[in-house]
């Protein structure tokens, strides 16, 4: 409890330090998660900025957050544009774990975004390679060393942590099978890639969140975007 109420402190004084017109703030969940869950963060920014019109978006929650990320990015993407276009001075969007990623295709999607900035809490932007309990309860026949077996298939690729399941061991695979975050982190061939730069690029504040000791991001420098392979803003 004390170290949750401590995170989300430190997401709200980076709301509160990017935020001087009282901007919307947009929250997507991650993997398994629901809108309630962020009913603590929703209090702080409330109780720190009163006033400040916050969205927890209620999709893709629980099971069906293993569904394909793009199919989220475009679900998420038309929830929130409507939010936008009632915000003249732009919004504030909080991502967390495998919401960072969707909200990462979001912004390098849609080029009339108005996020001011983007706070990407978590999330494993470079991808994920580690033994979690997520892993274990999902694929409980599998450890981190075979599971590309599953993940670097079309059927794999139909299940949100495939498309960012990122083995060092078998990068030719990875950068041949997965459709969404090779794409995304410009490794891989995407005639799109200029525009999503450019688009991603129209947020004003990037802060990325990330510690060694969640114990779910593994490795946990994927949250910092570290990793020389990661092109994307180049």
């Amino acid at each position: 409890m004390m170290k949750g109420a401590c995170v989300w402190s430190l997401v709200t004084v980076c709301v509160l330090c990017v935020c001087v017109a009282y901007k919307p703030v947009i929250i997507i969940h991650g993997l398994f998660d629901t809108s309630a869950d962020f009913i603590n963060l929703h209090r702080f920014i409330n109780l720190s900025h009163p006033g400040t019109n916050v969205t927890v978006l209620d999709l893709f929650d629980r099971s069906a957050s293993l569904q394909p990320l793009w199919k989220q990015v475009e679900g998420f993407k038309e929830a929130i544009y409507p939010i936008m276009q009632h915000a003249a001075d732009g919004v504030h969007l909080i991502c967390y774990s495998q919401g960072g990623l969707v909200c990462r295709g979001i912004l390098s999607t849609l080029p009339d975004h108005n996020v001011h900035s983007f706070i990407s809490l978590s999330a494993p932007q470079a991808g994920q390679y580690g033994d979690t309990d997520y892993l274990k309860y999902l694929f409980p026949q599998f450890v981190k060393s075979n599971l590309y077996h599953v993940c670097y298939t079309a059927v794999g690729q139909k299940i949100s942590i495939c498309n960012y399941w990122n083995d060092p061991h078998h990068r030719d695979m990875y950068i041949n099978s997965s459709d969404y975050l090779a794409i995304l982190n410009n490794e891989k061939e995407n005639p799109n890639s200029t525009a999503w730069k450019q688009n991603f690029l129209r947020i004003k504040k990037l802060v990325l969140i990330g510690g060694a000791d969640d114990g779910v991001i593994t490795p946990w420098q994927s949250r910092l975007v570290q990793s020389p392979s990661v092109r994307f803003l180049r």
